[in-house]
Order: structure tokens, then C-alpha cells, then sequence
């Protein structure tokens, strides 16, 4: 089967116009959008980014981050999107898990939990692709000291659940986001943890899936 290539982006906060300036489109096999679709938007707002985003793709993969409200999950749903705390096959032999919203902030977004919430997030939504033999994780928080979750002023602010899960169950990539200064690449074991960085900026990455090979590139519009 010859490689397939997927975008993911995120943190789009209601700026799209660059999505449809990334140069891969023409070939890929589907679009990632890792969390934060709008600003504090609710269900129109993000079936907006969806339906532009579908055109655009063959297929599309989508979950809520902390600024989405609880309830435009309705619109992933009716679109058959949705990724936040589900498993399915991206690629024959490599699944992929999705985990929305994020830990808690300093600023009351919509769509926040505990970190034993979203630990259990994570390993319900892990017995979804236990059985491939590669997964992708795809996880709005990132996990905590690596080069994608510091803020301005080097503070780590990840999710130690999140680097928990990655260090045990060993995701082939995890694709994050959230904190949007933190766009870079990163390694917990053999798991590569990628943070394209906001959309907005032109910040975006190349998932590979190429028989047994999996992995994932940053890549930034000019």
C-alpha cells in the first residue's frame, strides 16, 4: 500500500484562511485537528472550521480542545468526526486514540478537567487500539517537561497523566497542542511528540503512515 500523508493542525481559533494554503492538500489522505477549533465558540462555530476543513480533504479527524464548548461535540458527532475518547484504524495495522479538552487553566476555558479525569480518558480510550500493533495519540494537552508544553518564562505546564500514559503505553507519535509558544518536537522514549503550533502562524505537520513506518514531521507556511 503506498504512504499516506495527514495534516494536522490546531489551535485555530477561528482563523482557517491558512488551512487551505498548506501545499500537501492535493495528496493527503486526511486532516488532524488536535483541539481549540474556535474561541470559546459552540456549535455553529465549529461546524464551520468542519465543513470547511471537509472539503478539503478526503477525510477528517476532529476533537474539542479547552476553548470549544462542551456541547459543539453535537456538531463532530452528526458529522461522524469525532475523535475525543475513541480508537479507530487510521491506516491498516495503526490506530489512532483521540483526547480532548485539557487539564485545568488559569483562565476558566469551557472545556477543562481534572488530570483523574483524563487519565481515565486515556486508558478507556486505549483499549479502543490496544490490539494495533502501532498507535497514534492525538492529545490537545501535552505532556509535561518535554519541549511542548512550556510557557514563556520556561515553565513546563503539561499534563503528567499524559506523559504517564505515553511512557506506558508507548504511542508510536502523540500530535498535541495548546500551549501555542511550545511548537516543536520532542521525545518521550520512542514516542515522538509533536506540537505543530497555531494554525494562525502557519504551524502545521505531516503525519506519514508508510507500511510499518510511522512518523511525523513540523512544517510551517512561508
Amino acid at each position: 500500500m503506498p504512504a499516506q500523508t495527514f495534516i494536522a493542525v490546531g489551535d485555530i481559533h477561528d482563523k482557517l484562511a491558512n488551512l487551505e494554503r498548506i501545499p500537501e492538500l492535493g495528496t493527503a489522505a486526511g486532516i488532524i485537528i488536535t483541539g481549540d477549533m474556535t474561541n470559546r465558540g459552540g456549535p455553529e462555530e465549529v461546524e464551520f472550521i468542519l465543513n470547511t476543513a471537509s472539503r478539503l480533504a478526503p477525510r477528517l479527524y476532529a476533537q474539542i480542545g479547552n476553548m470549544d464548548k462542551p456541547g459543539s461535540e453535537a456538531a463532530l458527532d452528526s458529522m461522524g468526526v469525532n475523535i475525543h475518547r475513541r480508537g479507530l484504524e487510521l491506516a491498516p495495522g495503526v490506530g489512532l486514540m483521540g483526547i480532548g479538552w485539557s487539564t485545568p487553566t488559569p483562565f476558566g476555558t469551557p472545556s477543562e478537567v481534572p488530570e483523574w479525569v483524563l487519565e481515565g480518558w486515556l486508558e478507556e480510550t486505549f483499549a479502543q487500539v490496544k490490539n494495533y500493533p502501532r498507535f497514534v495519540l492525538v492529545c490537545h494537552t501535552p505532556p509535561k517537561d518535554t519541549a511542548t508544553d512550556v510557557i514563556r518564562g520556561g515553565t513546563h505546564v503539561g499534563s503528567q497523566v499524559v506523559r504517564a500514559f505515553i511512557e506506558k503505553r508507548a504511542p508510536v507519535v502523540c500530535l498535541t497542542g495548546h500551549i501555542h509558544e511550545a511548537r516543536a518536537t520532542d521525545r518521550i522514549g520512542p514516542t515522538l511528540v509533536v506540537n505543530p503550533g497555531m494554525l494562525s502562524k502557519g504551524g502545521y505537520a505531516l503525519l506519514t503512515v508508510d507500511g510499518e513506518k510511522v512518523g511525523a514531521e513540523l512544517k510551517a507556511l512561508d
